[in-house]
């Protein structure tokens, strides 16, 4: 399942950097490309303000 970033993220980079796929667009806010994102949820874990969760639809 893949991810989605949330309100809340304030634009460190850590989910991008951790990316393994490079599915993480960087900007205000920053967007992952559902339809690349291979769903091993390393954005997530990494994430220090918690607002990456998997994609419910």
């Amino acid at each position: 399942m893949a991810y989605r970033i949330g309100e809340g993220c304030i634009g460190c980079g850590t989910c991008a950097s951790n990316c393994p796929v490079p599915c993480i667009e960087v900007g205000e806010p920053y967007k992952i490309d559902e339809s690349s994102c291979i769903g091993c949820g390393t954005c997530a874990e990494g994430c220090p303000v918690g607002c990456i969760k998997e994609a419910e639809d």
